[in-house]
This record gives structure tokens, sequence and C-alpha cells, in this order.
């Protein structure tokens, strides 16, 4: 979301909502329409040649790695492409979540107000898509209805929350990463204080007059809160008064969707512990829906893992769940769901278990490696580490700029 734009040389008309499906066939579909150079020239407007490529990177069906490693053999792209950079802002926000941890949940310096300046909740006018501001409500309609959004319309959304309602990031950034399909935590969050000038130099400002640049007819806004000058609405967020919401909310919007705390579908099973003994067992989770696994034993087990203590202070909407649901049932039928301690205790007779690393869930899977150790049996773990494209900095870098200078494209 919070990468600074460029102009683009064409205007689309139309947007159209996209369907994702949680294969790694679909996810290479895709792959092979991304066209890189469109991409750079088209990439700011609604329904520009964007990838929409984000949702399989963030499940684990597509790495950094193989989507440059695709389109430099189809296109020749390199490092000073604009669509690698962008990939080098999802690495770099990985990269700062490595080295801060849990601090991204909290601002990474001073933003423009005091935080309790901010709200802690979303007033109900923008949950139900009924502002009066056709950008926010078509913005916060799309998130809802498809699970996705363009990241211009994620920009805008958050600049409005945070500048305009003020908002507090963070509580936005919650609400948001429940809802999206391709919810990564670190893009969201820091994206969030990318706009909200807690992880940035200044705030991310938009107007009416961008939308109509960027956006079809049905997203201009004008006479509305965002239809001001630039200067005006800098006053606004430095300001701690009364914010005119410009035209009435209207009457009538969209009912928020409910967000849950444990998959829905009843084929999430409780852990059988019959099933591991004396077996080695792989364990796939949300995030590693594609993620290969060992062709020996021919008698392996693959697990699919829900596991409570992560899901139960982050919720998801229902098309999360059932993307993951889905694309977890494509490598194996049998899904878990329970406890680390519950998924422990079930695998305690396998002879060895391992799974794939990512930072959504290393730190659950670290429990259950010691759980797994401390018990009777003891059997053998091991974490796969995943590839990446660019090579790690182990110096955290505070700046973008900087991280890019140290890195380079992993050969």
């Amino acid at each position: 979301m919070a990468t600074p734009e460029t102009p683009s040389p064409s205007k689309p008309q139309h947007t159209a909502m996209h369907k994702f499906e949680p294969t790694v066939q679909a996810a290479r579909a895709r792959l092979s329409e991304v066209r890189p150079d469109a991409y750079a020239q088209t990439r700011n407007h609604l329904d520009g040649a964007v990838t929409r490529l984000s949702p399989y990177i963030t499940h684990g069906l597509l790495s950094l790695r193989e989507i440059y490693t695709e389109l430099h053999s189809r296109w020749g792209i390199d490092a000073k492409h604009k669509l690698v950079f962008e990939l080098g802002w999802r690495a770099y926000y990985r990269h700062v979540w490595a080295h801060q941890g849990e601090a991204i949940h909290q601002s990474l310096h001073p933003g423009l107000l005091p935080e309790d300046a901010y709200l802690p909740a979303l007033p109900p006018d923008v949950l139900q898509a009924r502002t009066g501001i056709p950008a926010i409500d078509l913005a916060v309609g799309e998130l809802y209805a498809s699970g996705y959004l363009h990241n211009h319309a994620r920009m805008w959304l958050a600049s409005y929350l945070v500048h305009i309602r003020k908002v507090h990031w963070h509580a936005a950034a919650q609400w948001m990463l429940a809802y999206l399909l391709d919810g990564d935590l670190a893009s969201n969050h820091l994206s969030w204080q990318w706009v909200a000038a807690t992880g940035s130099s200044k705030p991310y400002l938009f107007n009416a007059d961008n939308v109509a640049k960027y956006a079809p007819a049905p997203w201009h806004s004008p006479a509305t809160a965002i239809d001001t000058s630039y200067e005006a609405l800098d006053r606004l967020a430095r300001s701690t008064g009364a914010v005119d919401h410009g035209r009435r909310s209207v009457a009538t919007g969209l009912v928020q969707p409910a967000l849950l705390a444990a998959p829905p579908d009843p084929r999430w099973a409780t852990p059988d512990p019959q099933l591991a003994i004396g077996r080695d067992v792989c364990l796939l989770h949300p995030w590693s829906l594609g993620a290969l696994v060992p062709s020996e034993p021919a008698d392996l087990l693959c697990i699919g893992l829900g596991l409570k203590d992560l899901h139960q202070p982050t919720p998801w909407s229902t098309p999360r769940w059932d993307f993951v649901t889905e694309g977890l049932l494509q490598r194996t039928p049998r899904l878990w769901w329970g406890s680390v301690e519950s998924i422990a205790l079930a695998l305690q007779g396998a002879r060895s278990v391992r799974w794939h690393s990512d930072a959504h869930i290393d730190e659950h899977l670290e429990h259950l490696r010691k759980q797994l150790q401390s018990g009777p049996a003891k059997p053998s773990v091991t974490g796969m580490a995943e590839s990446y494209l660019f090579t790690p900095v182990e110096t955290y870098c505070e700046s973008f700029s900087k991280w890019w200078r140290l890195t380079q494209l992993a050969h």
C-alpha cells in the first residue's frame, strides 16, 4: 500500500471484481498474465495492469523468487524494473518485522498528533460504507465483497480514516487485515504507518482530484470532505479540532461481515493422535498452501494446521477462512484445529514432524517444537526455511532506500 505513486499515461474507464482460487495452478496462471511494462505504466489506476499476485504470495502459493524467475525468463526484467522494486517493498517490510517484532503494532516514531488524539475504533458509517463519499464507500464495499483492494484504494481509505476521521492507524489496520485475502501483517501494518506518518517523514494525503485522475466515474467524490486542497488537508491532518465530514452520511449502507476466530467449515477436526503414531508428518499451515513437501517416505502424513492460539486474537472474514480451507484441502484431506498443546499431544507418537517457516506462525510453531521435545517420545522436528529473492540484510534499516542499497537479488 505505502509506496509513492507515479503518473500513468492512460486512464482506465471501469473497475471489476476479481476472484482468487487458492491453487498453485491459479497462481501460476495469474503469473503468466502479468505484463511488467504495462504494470509499470498503469499500476496507479484502479483498472491498471496490476499483478493481483498478493493473495498467492501471502499464503505461500508463490514466492517472490518464483515470480522474479518467471518474469525475468519471459520478459527480461532485472533489479531496476519497477515491478521488482515493488517486490522489494514487500521484502523490506518483512525485514522491519524481523527486527522490530511485535513493535510493529506500535508507532515506529511519533506521528502528527499525540496517540490519544485518535479514535480507538472505526465509526459506524465507515464500517457500513455509508459515509456519502463514493471513493470511501466503494472501497469498503469492495474490501468486504472480494477480500482485495487496489493499492491506491487502500491508501485513500487509510488516509481518510487517519487524517480526516482521526482513527488510530492500528485500529484501522487490524480491521483491514481481517478482510484481506492478501493480509500480510508486515505489509499491511507498516503501510498504514507509512500513510499515518508514524513510519515515514510525512503523511500521505489525497483529494477528490486525485481520485478523479486514477479511478472511474463511480468513485469520483466532488463536494465531499476530500474535495479540497492539499494545503487544507495538511492543516486538517495536523489539527485536533472538530472535523468537517462534508456530505452527510447516507441512511443505508452495508452490513459489516462477521469476523470469526475459528474456521466455519466443519471439515476442520479435533487432532487425532492415532493418525500420527510412527509416521513422518508434514504440517501445512495457512501461509504454506503451495509449499513443496518431501516425496519420501511414501506414507508421509500431511496435515493442515489451524492454531486457536494464533487466530483468537486476530479473527478473519469467512471468505479468507474459505480461501485457506480450500487451499489446504487441495493438499490434504486432514485438517486439524486446536491449541498448540492439543496439537503437540496428538503428534507425540510421530517419528518426525516438519513444517515450512513463516513469520505469521513461527512463534507458535516454536512453542509447538518445545512442547514436542519436552514430551516422552521427542520426535525429531524440522522447520524448513522459505526461499528468498533479496539477500538478507543483517543490520536494521530504518528506510527502504538504505535497505535497497544493501540488499541484492539472490542467485
